[in-house]
């Protein structure tokens, strides 16, 4: 009564909900949308909380969305028209779905794409440095929709959020080099962002401000500030840190932490920092000569 749900090929489903104006295309796994809460995908959740539109498109595996069918149905959307119905429409994917975000995000003309993690393709004449998904590289990246860098040209905005010390993510980001690309990073955050930025409030903010068309570099900084209370990336920062001996910049994250919330881990860091830094360094004896 509420949606249609369609077969597109052997290996894609087309979970389509028709609310509002705004329309948010999306791109998520079988898996993804079974683990979480009523088997719902995320952006047709978000999208129902402010009356939009949502278009989900769900992979059985890690197709890559790269079949025939996939492309077949996004050219009946476009021969009818689909997308000229709504005012606004945003793409919006994380990791594979990243890339079908940008790679998809042609058939609508000045749509807003917010890709976390997107590959801009496995193709290994281009990307042969990206070794993690080698079976992929099967479904081809040189056919239509492939080289997804490409794809955004007639997009309005796009935001692209990864690590940058995540070495292969920065390097497919640096792929997407048109003017209206806005680079979002996440230092420490991890090759998976969007589920932290979930754990964190931030990932519904930011899809809720994309469909908004209020989504800012400003605004993508002041939810990051949420981070400062969010435990995993403390722990991942001060590892980093004691890493590198740098402890006296472990000690000021400690201590920071230890000002805002209550973390007993910092805590009990925090007192064991002050005692070692307090104790004077360990004298240097010069070695003895050699004997001939």
């Amino acid at each position: 009564e509420e949606c249609y749900f369609d077969p597109v090929g052997a290996h894609h489903h087309a979970l389509f909900t028709d609310e509002g104006p705004v329309l948010i295309v999306s791109f998520e796994t079988v898996d993804q949308v079974r683990a979480r809460p009523g088997q719902i995908p995320f952006a047709t959740t978000v999208a129902a909380a402010h009356g939009w539109s949502s278009l989900t498109l769900i992979a059985d595996g890690e197709t890559w969305f790269r079949d025939p069918a996939v492309y077949r149905y996004f050219d009946r959307l476009i021969d009818d028209a689909f997308f000229e119905d709504f005012d606004r429409v945003v793409f919006f994917g994380a990791g594979m779905g990243g890339y079908a975000a940008c790679a998809f995000s042609v058939c609508a003309p000045g749509a807003t794409v917010l890709a976390l993690t997107p590959r801009a393709t496995l193709a290994p004449a281009i990307a042969g440095w990206d070794r993690r998904h080698l079976s992929a590289r099967k479904h081809g990246f040189t056919a239509r929709f492939g080289y997804a860098p490409d794809m955004i040209e007639g997009a309005g905005s796009v935001f692209i959020l990864h690590d940058p010390r995540e070495v292969e993510d920065a390097m497919h980001a640096a792929l997407f080099t048109k003017p209206f690309v806005t680079a979002l990073r996440t230092p420490f955050l991890g090759s998976r962002p969007d589920v932290a930025l979930a754990a964190m409030g931030v990932l519904v903010p930011l899809l809720e401000a994309a469909g908004e068309d209020k989504l800012t570099a400003r605004l993508f900084h002041r939810l990051w500030r949420r981070r400062r209370v969010y435990g995993p990336w403390l722990k991942t920062l001060l590892s980093h840190l004691e890493g590198e001996g740098r402890m006296r910049r472990a000690l000021g994250l400690c201590r920071s932490v230890n000002a805002r919330v209550q973390a007993p881990r910092f805590r009990r860091r925090q007192a064991e920092l002050e005692q070692q830094l307090a104790q004077p360094p360990a004298p240097v004896t010069a070695p003895e000569p050699t004997r001939a």
